[in-house]
């Protein structure tokens, strides 16, 4: 799968690390037009959009297959989402979440850790909303080639099979 082999790649984040990086993940997602939406890309032409200077996110999908292609930088860690949901403050102020009868990432096959992280709320496309996932965050990679799959279902229909063939690089 890759000639390059991560060590360690797993990235150690504190709850309220995780709750903040998801928060500006969603902010990241939601600021994209649809027509260069990271989320609804799927081929991965669009990965690259507004990344920010101190880690790259990887984008989620509205449920389904996707295969994506993307470069990703060697020098920052790697942020994304298995399974999550959002909502406005006028649905609900309380967060909600979503069932989970699977939830996996995997590096070349090694699985890497989760974590649950609830965002505190923010404010998006002009709305205070309120965040719940299920994420992944990977250190920053070697110069290589890397499968990245993640895999979730919620057990009530919604499900993801997404497979990233990630080129690190100096960008």
């Amino acid at each position: 799968m890759s000639d390059a082999k991560p060590v360690d790649s797993s990235w150690a984040l504190t709850d309220e690390e995780g709750g903040v990086l998801s928060a500006r993940w969603w902010k990241w997602a939601l600021s994209a037009p649809d027509r260069r939406s990271p989320v609804a890309d799927v081929t991965g032409e669009h990965a690259g959009w507004k990344q920010p200077k101190d880690l790259w996110f990887l984008a989620g999908t509205y449920g389904g297959r996707v295969e994506r292609r993307c470069d990703v930088p060697t020098d920052r860690p790697l942020f994304f989402p298995v399974l999550n949901i959002q909502h406005t403050h006028l649905y609900s102020r309380v967060p909600l979440t979503l069932p989970v009868a699977r939830a996996d990432a995997y590096l070349n096959g090694a699985p890497l850790p989760l974590r649950e992280f609830t965002a505190p709320p923010f404010w998006a496309t002009l709305v205070r909303r309120s965040a719940w996932g299920i994420w992944a965050g990977i250190a920053p990679l070697a110069p290589g080639q890397y499968v990245l799959e993640i895999k979730a279902d919620t057990g009530d229909g919604f499900w993801v099979d997404t497979t990233y063939h990630l080129r690190a690089t100096n960008l």
